[in-house]
């Protein structure tokens, strides 16, 4: 179903140059009514003129070049600058003369090239100005020249510093989207790192278990049934992150389902790691990120005593309250070193403690008291203190 725009949206949307035109036009349009007639800026004395064809030329000259203030700020500046001079040696003092500030204020603030020879070029021009005004023999005092030059350099000023302004804000949107897309980088690497590590970890121990089970038939059928298991549930996962990367896929499925701790525990037992589970409490009615984080936490706990500690004693005590969720994995002493065991970077600890440090929780990770390995975790649910 087709979304209908509003009027300002469809507004915003139109180019540029055609939103300046109405403004363009109505000063022009202005400019004609007789009340407004001599109104207008006046510098050198020139005694005022009734409007005929060339003041049509001014007017024109001043006001509809405003069109192109932004898309084209130095050909505007050149136009209205034309027909300003044009409307002041004349004598005409139209209302479109206001015309010059605003160009001179979008010059300032959108021209991208040649900013130094644009204003010296407009200088000079000035100043041949008034030197043409001092050849008719203006009665101006060079006192009022000189104040209306330090207006417009005012004006030239105020446009640079909203040019100056307008670039400090894009840069620091691009520096913030480049930080969102650091961090959700990093956080793709943590889930990946997490998914795969735990899953191959497990089908790489299996697997070097199956070897020795050849002269059991029944025991090597369970073993390949479970790497295959194994495998199917790395899929299901990884296919659940890829889901979660679709940006119409709801936050809520980043949290496991209800009973994935006890799934993750029962994998690990059957790749031949003890583990003995302990859930205490009942979770909170809303935890927000705290449960993945938990579920991570165990994960690579489990994921590093497979690697480290393979078929030693190991333990999961996970406890539930309404302001958080501790989690406690510990094992024995490290277990025999094996050539096909995989290798660790140590990035999946420093990516535990990461997640948990945002929601303001604590972790630690290191040597237990009987010389095994402890990972502790506690994750703030946010619940009623």
């Amino acid at each position: 179903m087709t979304r209908l725009r509003g009027p300002r949206e469809v507004w915003n949307r139109l180019p540029v140059m055609v939103r300046d035109v109405p403004f363009a036009v109505l000063l022009c349009a202005v400019a004609f009514v007789p009340d407004f007639h001599g109104s207008g800026t006046e510098i050198g004395a020139i005694a005022d003129r009734p409007y005929d064809a060339v003041a049509v030329a001014a007017i024109a000259l001043q006001g509809l070049p405003l069109a192109l203030r932004r898309r084209w700020p130095a050909l505007c500046m050149t136009l209205v600058a034309g027909g300003f001079v044009l409307d002041q040696l004349r004598g005409y003092h139209t209302v479109a003369t206001m015309a010059l500030p605003l160009a001179l204020l979008s010059t300032g603030a959108h021209l991208e090239r040649h900013r130094r020879t644009t204003a010296a070029g407009l200088s000079a021009a000035y100043a041949l100005f008034v030197a043409v005004l001092h050849g008719r023999g203006t009665a101006e005092p060079v006192a009022e020249f000189i104040t209306f030059y330090v207006a417009l350099c005012l004006l030239w000023g105020a446009g640079a510093w909203l040019r100056s302004t307008r670039v400090a804000e894009a840069e620091r949107r691009h520096r913030l989207a480049e930080q969102t897309r650091a961090a959700e980088r990093a956080r793709i690497a943590r889930e990946l790192h997490d998914v795969v590590t735990h899953h191959v970890t497990a089908m790489v121990v299996q697997a070097e278990a199956a070897r020795y089970l050849t002269a059991a038939p029944d025991r090597l059928d369970e073993a390949l049934s479970a790497i295959t298991d194994t495998g199917r549930r790395a899929v299901a996962d990884l296919r659940h992150l890829l889901d979660l990367l679709n940006p119409d896929h709801g936050d809520g499925a980043r949290t496991p389902p209800v009973g994935r701790l006890l799934t993750l525990v029962e994998q690990t037992r059957r790749a031949g790691q003890p583990v003995e589970f302990t859930e205490e409490g009942t979770p909170a009615a809303s935890t927000g990120s705290a449960d993945l984080v938990a579920y991570r936490v165990v994960q690579e706990a489990l994921t590093n005593a497979l690697k480290y500690a393979h078929g030693q004693r190991t333990s999961v005590r996970v406890r539930h309250t309404e302001r958080d969720i501790t989690v406690e994995v510990g094992t024995g002493g490290p277990g025999p070193a094996t050539a096909h065991s995989p290798g660790g970077s140590g990035r999946g600890l420093a990516g535990l403690r990461e997640r948990v440090d945002v929601l303001g929780g604590e972790f630690d990770a290191g040597p237990g008291p009987d010389g095994g390995f402890v990972v502790r975790a506690r994750i703030p649910t946010g619940g009623s203190t």
